[in-house]
């Protein structure tokens, strides 16, 4: 599944930079602290998040949804930045 997100995202720049946005806002926390040392997200929040979605937790999503989630999550940060909305 990697491989064809890794293709499609080639294919597709903007979805790249989307899948970035994504792949940084789900990271774990103090990652740079504990081996491998990458932005990853912890397992238990993936596990998570496919669970409240797709009520499995090893449920694949297909790239349709996957770009549809990435596209719904920019949009939402916009509206947050036009409206003054900030995270804390």
């Amino acid at each position: 599944m990697l491989v064809r997100i890794a293709a499609h995202a080639l294919a597709h720049p903007r979805l790249a930079w989307l899948l970035l946005g994504a792949a940084w806002r789900f990271r774990a926390r103090d990652w740079y602290r504990r081996p491998p040392y990458l932005p990853l997200p912890p397992a238990g929040y993936l596990e998570w998040r496919l669970h409240t979605a797709y009520g499995d937790e090893a449920a694949v999503p297909t790239l349709k949804e996957l770009r549809r989630y990435l596209e719904w999550a920019a949009s939402m940060r916009r509206v947050g930045r036009s409206t003054g909305w900030t995270r804390k």
